[in-house]
C-alpha cells in the first residue's frame, strides 16, 4: 500500500501535468483575465505558485542537504523577482519552478519519504515529507482553481487531490475563518459530506472549530467534500455552488461564507 507522501507526490505530479496542459493553451490575453483569488490576475495566480515551488525546493533541497533553511530574506528576495516578471515569463517561470519542485520530491527514495524532516520556516518544527508535501498540495490545488475558474465557472478541485486535503482543515481555520461577523452567535453544525463521505461537527464560537459529529445541533451542512474545501477558504460564491450545497438552521449559507472570506 502506498503512503500518505506517495500518494501526496502523486497527486502533485498530476495535478502539475494538468495546468501545464492548460496554461499552454491560454494566450497572452488570457493571462490578464481574473482568476478565482481576489484581485489577482490568472498571471499573479501562476507567479505566486512558481515562487511558491521555488521557495518550497529551497527548504527541501537544505533538509536532504543538512544546509541552513532558507530565511525571510531569501523568501522576500524570491517574490521580489517574480513580481517583476512580465505576465508570459510568470507563466513560464510556473512551469520550470513547478517541475523542479515535483520532480524533487518525486526523486525521494521510501526511506526519505518516512524519515526526512523538512524545516518550512514558518512552523515550530520541521515536518515530514507527507505533511510538507500535504501542505503544498493544498495551495497548488486550490489556486489551480482559481486558474481553471476564470475560464470556466463550474470548475472544481482535483478529485485525486480532495481526499488528501480534508484532513489540513481543521489546522487551517485559525487563518481561514473568522468569528466577529457572527456578533456573538454560538451555533453548532453537522456537516456531512460525500465524495469522500465524512461526517462531523462545525463549532462556530470565540473560534471556528471541527469537532466529532454532534448528537444534536442547530443545523445541518450537506455538501460534496470539494465543495466544503473551497468553502473553507473562501471560494464557494454563489456563482461556484453546486447544487449538492444545502444548509439548514439559524444561517443562511450567505452568512457561512462570511465565516471563511478567503484568502
Amino acid at each position: 500500500m502506498s503512503s500518505i507522501a506517495d500518494q501526496t507526490i502523486s497527486a502533485l505530479r498530476g495535478g502539475h501535468d494538468a495546468l501545464v496542459a492548460f496554461v499552454g493553451k491560454l494566450s497572452q490575453e488570457d493571462l490578464l483575465r481574473p482568476s478565482g483569488a481576489s484581485d489577482w490576475q490568472v498571471s499573479q495566480v501562476l507567479s505566486h505558485l512558481g515562487s511558491g515551488a521555488e521557495i518550497n525546493l529551497a527548504a527541501l533541497r537544505a533538509a536532504t542537504s543538512g544546509g541552513a533553511t532558507p530565511d525571510g530574506d531569501f523568501n522576500r528576495s524570491v517574490w521580489a523577482r517574480w513580481d517583476a516578471m512580465s505576465p508570459a515569463e510568470q507563466a513560464a517561470g510556473f512551469v520550470e519552478s513547478n517541475a523542479r519542485l515535483v520532480e524533487a520530491y518525486e526523486a525521494l527514495d521510501p526511506t526519505a519519504r518516512a524519515q526526512l524532516r523538512i524545516d518550512l520556516g514558518f512552523l515550530p518544527e520541521p515536518v515530514d515529507v507527507a505533511t510538507s508535501a500535504r501542505m503544498r498540495l493544498s495551495e497548488f490545488a486550490l489556486h489551480r482553481w482559481d486558474v481553471e475558474v476564470g475560464f470556466d465557472p463550474a470548475a472544481s478541485v482535483s478529485a485525486e487531490a480532495v481526499p488528501l486535503l480534508l484532513d489540513n482543515v481543521a489546522g487551517m481555520l485559525a487563518w481561514t475563518s473568522r468569528t466577529d461577523v457572527l456578533a456573538g452567535r454560538q451555533v453548532v453544525l453537522t456537516v456531512r459530506l460525500d465524495d469522500p463521505s465524512r461526517v462531523f461537527g462545525l463549532r462556530l464560537g470565540e473560534r471556528v472549530e471541527l469537532v466529532e459529529a454532534p448528537e444534536q445541533s442547530d443545523g445541518e451542512l450537506v455538501a460534496p467534500a470539494e465543495a466544503w474545501l473551497r468553502l473553507t477558504v473562501g471560494r464557494l460564491g454563489p456563482q461556484h455552488t453546486p447544487e449538492g450545497v444545502r444548509l439548514t438552521g439559524p444561517l443562511s449559507l450567505d452568512e457561512l461564507r462570511s465565516v471563511f472570506p478567503g484568502f
